[in-house]
């Protein structure tokens, strides 16, 4: 039997010649039923007129400890596509480097971009071959979103810790604050939103997510923190620079002073 070989994929490179390079390789002690380790929680991503924003809150948890008000979870994956991570949070950060290693890659190899769907589908076999761990308490759940140059629109994808792929419409959130942040999408999302009020949408959706749960962090002014903003569009990944949300974040504060409201 000829045997084939990984073709364009280095992730099915690791798996066949080195899958003790692969995060899912880590081993749960003897006796142990999880492992106490930051995560990351909750991700937005709504789409707009020419395109998506996706959005993250900057902190992480260990327990009932703030392990980190700084760590970014929204990653550029390659021209056209973001990553959002939440759960284990060293785990999801690897995954999130192999699957921008695994896109490069395929790019290389064949001289061509994988379509949306395609990169999708990669990321979503990451994901399973990280079952074993999920299972032990370590699980990864992305929220996928790009522009889709053939479709020329903004997709959304979400996964569960079985690799499962599902495309969402209009918008979508994940995370411990995400039953906060959805309810603040279904408020203020309307077709057609200009790139502007889709990155305000997105702040305010992770303002309400930190008022309510305490693994979300909000816009921090003492800090000078702000949540990780990317918009993806037929131009490509663009970050939203930290002065812009340092305006948007204030305006929602102050918006709310005003009102005057305590629930």
């Amino acid at each position: 039997m000829i045997e084939l070989g990984p073709g364009p994929s280095f992730f099915e490179h690791l798996t066949r010649d080195r899958p003790d390079l692969l995060p899912a390789s880590s081993t749960v002690p003897l006796g142990e039923t999880s492992i106490k380790a930051p995560h990351g929680t909750t991700i937005v991503a709504l789409s707009y007129a020419d395109g998506i924003v996706m959005a993250g809150d900057r902190r992480a948890t260990m327990g009932n400890v703030i392990a980190s008000r700084r760590i970014e979870k929204v990653f550029e994956t390659d021209h056209y596509s973001v990553l959002g991570i939440a759960g284990t949070a060293g785990i999801a950060i690897d995954i999130a480097k192999l699957f921008r290693v695994e896109l490069e890659h395929y790019e290389k190899i064949e001289g061509t971009r994988l379509s949306l769907d395609g990169k999708a589908n990669r990321l979503a076999s990451m994901i399973r071959a990280n079952l074993q761990m999920a299972m032990q308490g370590m699980s990864v759940v992305p929220l996928f979103a790009g522009f889709d140059t053939f479709a020329a629109a903004g997709r959304i994808f979400s996964f569960d810790i079985t690799g499962g792929l599902y495309e969402e419409v209009e918008h979508h959130c994940i995370g411990s604050g995400s039953p906060y942040a959805r309810g603040a999408l279904k408020k203020l999302w309307e077709p057609g939103l200009g790139a502007t009020a889709a990155v305000k949408i997105a702040v305010e959706a992770l303002y309400d997510a930190a008022d309510d749960d305490s693994a979300t962090g909000g816009p921090d002014p003492v800090r000078g923190l702000w949540p990780v903003v990317h918009t993806v569009d037929a131009t490509g990944v663009h970050r939203v620079e930290d002065p812009i949300l340092a305006d948007m974040a204030r305006e929602i504060i102050a918006e709310r002073t005003a009102s005057g409201k305590e629930a």
